[in-house]
C-alpha cells in the first residue's frame, strides 16, 4: 500500500466548509483505501491519512484533473499548502 500523511492548517470559522469539500468533492478515487482526516485535541493543524492500493493508483489520483479541482476548493478553507509526507505503508492492518 502506498499513501500520503498530511497536514491542513484550516482558516479559522472554515471548518465545516472544509468537512463538506471532502465529503462531498473528494469521491472514491480508483485504487483508494482509506482517508482519515483528525482534528487534533491540542488545536494543532489538522492530520490526514490516505492510502491507496498502490504507488500507480496514488500517483494516478493525483495527477487528475478532477483531484486538482478538489485540492482548488479545498484551499480555499486553508491558510497555506498542505505539508505531504508520500511513502509505502510498511505495517497496516484493520484491527
Amino acid at each position: 500500500m502506498y499513501g500520503t500523511i498530511f497536514n491542513l492548517k484550516v482558516k479559522p470559522g472554515h471548518e465545516a466548509a472544509l468537512i463538506k469539500v471532502f465529503n462531498e468533492e473528494q469521491g472514491n478515487p480508483a485504487g483508494a483505501v482509506a482517508l482519515f482526516v483528525m482534528q487534533p485535541d491540542a488545536n494543532g493543524p489538522w492530520i490526514g491519512v490516505a492510502v491507496f492500493e498502490s504507488k500507480e493508483t496514488y500517483v494516478a489520483n493525483a495527477e487528475s484533473p478532477g483531484q486538482h479541482a478538489n485540492f482548488l476548493k479545498m484551499m480555499e478553507h486553508l491558510e497555506s499548502e498542505p505539508e505531504w509526507t508520500d511513502g509505502t505503508y510498511v505495517i497496516g492492518e484493520t484491527l
